[in-house]
Order: structure tokens, then C-alpha cells, then sequence
């Protein structure tokens, strides 16, 4: 995952650890025995201290000796040893500019048989230690980067246990260097990448790693590139991938070091079935939640296309089913923390958060509400996300599909509806069109009351195709009284991992009917207003995120067995009354 150019101020949050005192303020150099020694000057926390972490059992760039993880750290004006906080990160070097994306205008597989922000003065001012770790790969560390792998986890594990006064590091001398102002305990913090080193190092259960705050980060790999097997590109960045995105954070001194490390996770992440693998297994920290012992405090948007939030929302509720403390705030843009600037409730809560699990100070932070959203200064919040009370309802299409057919809790409609594929247009394209051949589009009624969603929703559709490989695509979309058209969320899947399995689809059979769940990739956690429409849109390929083959496959649907599964607080009765009966 890309910090996007455009927005890395916004992305990049730095929170610092500490290193040795006498080591140089900017452009300290290598640690002994790197043959070379020649860096820019240092991006960390001007005026801190720096060192180098060796990260046992690792050598992800094969030269024979451990990685190292360069660390840059800043101490608080008062006295006595004080507790962490670590944000580490790819991108504190810079980034390699004109790292080209994968192309994605091609047929689709048939099987064979950043800059820191004010965290930074926030944090030293409460007490803590502010620290700031490069990942393997990046800056002035060594290593190699492998978006979001084992050894880039265990990486940054090393240095939460550095903080922990369990291993050594050395100064630019060579020195050893002990943490001696730590007491031991730490938490992690970071956006979009650096938020999820934070999920990755506390799904191994690291000592001494007391909270986390993730925001805007990533769960599970396969589901940020992938779809449920579908080739699946983040929002903005199409033809993007996990080899794309360590070019882009590669800045570490001899590249080349790097390049049979990358030519691998190219040939592993496999764009060409998109299927799952150990590559992507090894990359979801969701499997891992009962390892976790950091208190989890989760900010995320939910109109972030990038890092969708259903990242966060499937991560909430395997914590949730571990027993893991947590929390979730939303808000209502996009991907990064606009927060931070704009909404004092949320820097409370975020000082609170460690000072409750990290300082272990009994501050009654979590008798608060477990879901929180945060919209233009309004807030308002439940007992936990979901929110009590919130169950699934499933509305049916019926005929009309081709211009806007209805939508609602009739009995099923036994007919078949057919749209034909063309990836120039978007999802997001179609379901404003008032008619298409390339998509089937079906509506509520105006609603009578307003309706407030709170969860992940799904789609069951029942199809048929006119090839042996296909894109499926489908959308849920709000109306507003005045006609403007808003995607709320999407998803994305490929038929032939139904027609096989997730880790190895099978060529679609022409004509078969295949019946299939497509998961939407962002959290519901929205109030539709009375007189506004909900939609749903299903279409084949979509441009801005699936790979884009030549139009003209048939994909037929079967509405009797079709049905938009949507989590509703208040469940059937609420949609009852918004719809009229």
C-alpha cells in the first residue's frame, strides 16, 4: 500500500522512540561494517538521537548479515524513564519516483484444466518517549522490502522488544545501546502503511507492546490487492501490487541488493489468477487475533477507496471474538486522519488510550461507547460496532434491471436479467447511467423514514456467463432526494474461484449457473435520510479497480436468487416502516 503522493502529509504520521545520546542530530552514518557509509541527511526527528536494531534470523537481502532497522527517537523534557510510542514506516527515506503499475487492459485468466506530523509534540508533551523506526528496505535500513511479509514484521517486532530493555542496539559508532530511559512499555501508532506495521507486530503477541492505534491500515493483503480472487487494484492506483509498492519504498543505499527479493513477490503475488497462496496467507494478520495483547483503538473513513474499511471492520471483529480490548472511531472522508487537526474529542481519546494501556493509568477509557463517528464535528456513537441491535435484511430485485427495476422485501421474481461487459466504464459510471446494456441496476422506494446502517453486507447472486473467465462487480448506491447518485460501497469477485476454490479456481463452463456471495469492501456505518433511495448495481468488470479485458461477455442473472443482504439497526421492522410496508 502506497502512501498516494497526493496526500502524504496527511498519511505519514511519525511517533518516536528514542536512541543514544552523542549520536549525531542529522545525517548520522552507517553502523560499523557497512562498507557504505555515504546517506542524505536524515527525515527522522531532527535533534534525536539515533540507532540501528539487528533483527535476529533475518536476512531478507541474502548479503549474509542480519537486517538492521535504523531507529530515530526523542525524549520528553521530564526526568526518569518513560514509556514508547512507535510509529515505524517505508516511507520516512522518501519514495522512488516512476515505479510504473502493472497493466491491466488485457484478457482475464482461464486455469488449465511522508513527513511527521504533530503526533510527535502531542506525545513528548504527555510524557512519552517519541519514536520512529525505517522499515527493512527503506532509508538508512537494510533489508529488503516485502509489503507486508514475515520479515518485515519481524523487523519491527525487534525494535517494540529494544524498547523492552530485552536486546541491544548500536549507535553509529558501533556501540551497544540499551534503552535505559524506557520502562519497558510501548504502544504503536501509524496511517495506511505505518498503522499497519502496527496490526502486523501485534499480531505476533510481542512482550511489552501495550496498545495499538491502526488508522486507516490494512488487515489481510489479499484482501487490499484482491477480492475474493478477483485481480482487484486499490482505489486510485490501478495496476498496483505488492512488487509495485516495495519499488516505491526501496530507498535504502545499493537497491540492486534488492532486485531478486522483488523479481520474487512479482512471481509470487500471482496477478494472473489472483488466487489465494501462502504469498498472501502469510500476509493476514486476521488468523492471529487470539496472539494479540495490545489494546486496539481503530480510526478509519468510510468513504476511504484506498485502504477500504473493511479492513478495519473484519480486523474489529476477529478482536472482538479473541477478547482483545478495543475500540472503533469512524469518520466520514477519506483515506489518512483529518481528525487529528479537526476534532479535539479524538485527540482526548487518543491520549486517553495510552495512557490507559500503556502508562496504566485507570482513566474509565473504556466505559466510553466501542463505536464512535466523527462527521463535521457531530459525533454520535453505540455501545459497541456493530451496533447493538443491527441485523441483516435481505431485499430482493425484481424485473427492470436494464433502466432501475424494483427493490424491496417481495417474495423472489423468477426471471432472469442479462448484462453484457465493457471495462471503459466504471461502476461508479454505470450506476448513474439511467440505462445500460453493461449493468442492472435495482431501487427502494423513496424511503419514508430514515434508516441507519451499522456493518458489513454482502450480495447473493445467482449467474451465468458467456465465457470461461469473468469479473463480477457490485455496488451498493444511495439516491438522494435530488437524484445524486453516491456509491456507499463496493465488492468484487472472480466466479472461477466459486467454480474451484479460493486457493485454485476452475474455468468457468459457459451457460452454468454459479451461486456466490460477493462481500462489499467498506463498513456501513451510515443514516440514510427519509427520501433518499438505496440502490444495488451489478456489473462484470469495473474499470478503476478489476483488470480490464475486452467487452462483450454475457453475464446472466437470476433474480430469484438474487438478494442485497444489508445490516440494518432495528432490522426487519425498521425497513418495514422506511418502505411503507
Amino acid at each position: 500500500m502506497r502512501v498516494r503522493r497526493a496526500v502524504a502529509a496527511a498519511v505519514t504520521i511519525a511517533v518516536g522512540v528514542g536512541v543514544v545520546d552523542g549520536a549525531v542530530a542529522a545525517g548520522p552514518a552507517a553502523p560499523a561494517g557497512d562498507e557504505d557509509a555515504r546517506f542524505a541527511p536524515s527525515r527522522l526527528a531532527p535533534g534525536g538521537k539515533h540507532v540501528w536494531v539487528t533483527v535476529p534470523g533475518v536476512d531478507s537481502d541474502r548479503d549474509g548479515r542480519a537486517d538492521r532497522v535504523h531507529v530515530s527517537y526523542r525524549l520528553p523534557k521530564r526526568p526518569g524513564r518513560v514509556p514508547a510510542i512507535l510509529e515505524a514506516s517505508p516511507y520516512f527515506g522518501g519514495f522512488v519516483e516512476g515505479v510504473a503499475n502493472h497493466g491491466v487492459d488485457h484478457p482475464l485468466h482461464v486455469p488449465a484444466a511522508p513527513v511527521p506530523t504533530s503526533y510527535e509534540e502531542l506525545f513528548l508533551s504527555k510524557g512519552y518517549a517519541y519514536v520512529m523506526a525505517e522499515s527493512i528496505g527503506s532509508g538508512r535500513s537494510t533489508g529488503c522490502p516485502v509489503s507486508g511479509g514475515v520479515a518485515e514484521t519481524k523487523a519491527m517486532a525487534a525494535v517494540v522488544r529494544w524498547l523492552g530493555g530485552k536486546t541491544y542496539a548500536r549507535d553509529a559508532g558501533g556501540r551497544k545501546v540499551k534503552a535505559f530511559w524506557s520502562t519497558g512499555r510501548s504502544g504503536m501508532i501509524g496511517v495506511s502503511y505505518n498503522g499497519t506495521l502496527a496490526n502486523a507486530v501485534a499480531a505476533t503477541g510481542v512482550p511489552g507492546l501495550k496498545a495499538i492505534v491502526p488508522i486507516s491500515a490494512i488487515s489481510d493483503w489479499h484482501d487490499y490487492y484482491r477480492s475474493q480472487g478477483a485481480v482487484r487494484a486499490p482505489g486510485g492506483y490501478q495496476g498496483e501490487d505488492a512488487d509495485v509498492l516495495a519499488r516505491f519504498v526501496l530507498t535504502r543505499k545499493n537497491p540492486g541488493a534488492c532486485r531478486q527479493v522483488i523479481a520474487r513477490l512479482a512471481r509470487e503475488q500471482d496477478r494472473t489468477t489472483g488466487d489465494m497462496s501462502s504469498f498472501w496467507a502469510s500476509r493476514s494478520y486476521r488468523p492471529h487475533a487470539r496472539k494479540v495483547k495490545a489494546a486496539v483503538l481503530s480510526l478509519h473513513g468510510l468513504d476511504d477507496w484506498n485502504v477500504m474499511s473493511d479492513q478495519s471492520g473484519r480486523w474489529l471483529r476477529e478482536l472482538d471474538r479473541a477478547g482483545v480490548p478495543h475500540q472503533a472511531w469512524w469518520h466520514a472522508e477519506g483515506h489518512g486522519d483529518p481528525l487529528f487537526y479537526n476534532d479535539p474529542q479524538w485527540r482526548r481519546q487518543l491520549v486517553d488510550w495510552m495512557d490507559r494501556w500503556v502508562k496504566g493509568r485507570a482513566n474509565g477509557v473504556m466505559r466510553r461507547p466501542g463505536s464512535v463517528v466523527s462527521d463535521g464535528g457531530r459525533h454520535w456513537s453505540h455501545q459497541t460496532w456493530p451496533a447493538p441491535g443491527s441485523r441483516t435484511v435481505s431485499l430482493r430485485p425484481a424485473p427492470g434491471g436494464r433502466t432501475a427495476g424494483p427493490l424491496g422485501l417481495g417474495e423472489p421474481a423468477y426471471r432472469s436479467e442479462r448484462l453484457y461487459d465493457d471495462a471503459r466504464f466504471s461502476l461508479a459510471q454505470l450506476a448513474k447511467k439511467p440505462t445500460s446494456r453493461h449493468r442492472l441496476l435495482y431501487r427502494t422506494p423513496r424511503l419514508r423514514a430514515p434508516l441507519e446502517l451499522s456493518g458489513l453486507a454482502s450480495a447473493n447472486l445467482t449467474a451465468a456467463f458467456g465465457a470461461r473467465a469473468a469479473n463480477v462487480s457490485v455496488g451498493l448506491a444511495v439516491i438522494a432526494p435530488s437524484g445524486r447518485t453516491r456509491l456507499l460501497s463496493e465488492g468484487w469477485l472472480d466466479p472461477q474461484n466459486v467454480a474451484g476454490t479460493p486457493w485454485r479456481g476452475r474455468a468457468l463452463q459457459p451457460g452454468t449457473p454459479y451461486s456466490m456471495t460477493v462481500r462489499f469492501d467498506m463498513v456501513l456505518q451510515h443514516r440514510i435520510a427519509a427520501g433518499s433511495r438505496l440502490a444495488l448495481v451489478v456489473a462484470s468488470s469495473d474499470r478503476h479497480y478489476t483488470i480490464r479485458p475486452k467487452p462483450g461477455t454475457s453475464m446472466t442473472v437470476r433474480l430469484g436468487r438474487t438478494a442485497l443482504n444489508l445490516p440494518v439497526i432495528g432490522g426487519a421492522g425498521a425497513v418495514e416502516a422506511a418502505l411503507g410496508g
